[in-house]
């Protein structure tokens, strides 16, 4: 590349057009493991159910038909399409700003742009309609189940009875979580992805091969798991029916889950939500890769 050769931009249409359509994909393709995750980190302590994610999906599979693997499904769609939307147009616009004059992005910077973006996420999409599917996974365990009728009429009524409030009550956890797992995947993906670039010489605005975007993706997908786990766990016992009665606050809950549980509690749940990260960082950075090569 020669030093008079412009360097490309990435359309802020396109960015969220690009993460939009990857994150419905990865939904769609990622959500059992994501129903697992949060029924294991639903159930009580004193429960003698498997806690192996595999045997809990057969025995929902068989028991209630694969369907009830959807429960909530439709909601997690919606947010992740709007969730990496946001997400990769708060990135680019982040990075953007803070790239230097050859457009590269240190780590540090990298980190605190993944960090912008998941706060930027977390408020407009993930906090709302992570806490509608959580409140839907939570309700079909019950005795009579209130929320599972048609999918659009049970979603509004779930809205009604939930409030701004209700619908809001895991902000904190949610903003925590997601500024943490965007800090570490979308930096370690950016790192990872710029550190490749510079040893083949390749410009930073162009993307690298297919399989070598899955392998960061997933690795990344990786790191991110094990580093906010017990964030996840805190974030989804908040948007759990009853929760206001039984947590006063993010903190409390915190406090409650290790005094009464113990610490490896946090990790529960951990298991599918490596199988869906893993999957879903080679499916989203994958497909936005290639529908930004796509649009342009």
């Amino acid at each position: 590349m020669s030093k008079t050769e412009p360097k490309k931009k990435v359309d802020p249409f396109h960015s969220l057009i690009a993460g939009g359509t990857a994150g419905a994909i990865e939904g769609v393709i990622t959500y059992p493991f994501e129903f697992a995750k949060t029924r294991l980190q639903l159930v009580d302590k004193a429960s003698k159910s498997s806690r192996n994610p595999l045997v809990l999906i057969y025995t929902t599979a068989k028991q209630q038909g694969v369907g009830a693997l959807y429960t909530g499904c439709p909601a997690f769609v919606v947010g992740n399409t709007v969730k990496a939307g946001v997400r990769f147009l708060g990135f680019d616009a982040i990075k953007k700003l803070l790239a230097d004059k050859d457009g590269k992005l240190s780590g540090p910077r990298g980190v605190l742009a993944g960090l912008g973006a998941g706060l930027l996420e977390s408020v407009v999409a993930v906090t709302p309609f992570e806490a509608i599917k959580t409140a839907m996974i939570d309700d079909k365990q019950t005795v009579k189940p209130k929320y599972q009728g048609g999918v659009i009429s049970s979603s509004f009524r779930l809205c009604r009875d939930l409030g701004v409030r209700g619908l809001y009550a895991g902000l904190v956890p949610v903003s925590m979580r997601q500024a943490a797992n965007q800090a570490v995947r979308l930096g370690s993906y950016n790192a990872i992805k710029s550190t490749l670039q510079q040893a083949s010489g390749s410009r930073p605005d162009e993307p690298l091969s297919s399989g070598l975007t899955f392998v960061i993706g997933a690795f990344a997908g990786i790191v991110t798991v094990y580093t906010t786990m017990p964030i996840d766990t805190v974030k989804t016992r908040m948007q759990a029916l009853g929760a206001r009665e039984q947590y006063k606050s993010t903190v409390d809950c915190f406090v409650k889950i290790f005094k009464q549980e113990g610490a490896l509690t946090f990790w529960k749940g951990a298991t599918p939500r490596l199988g869906r990260l893993v999957l879903s960082g080679g499916i989203v950075f994958t497909i936005y890769e290639k529908m930004l090569v796509f649009m342009a």
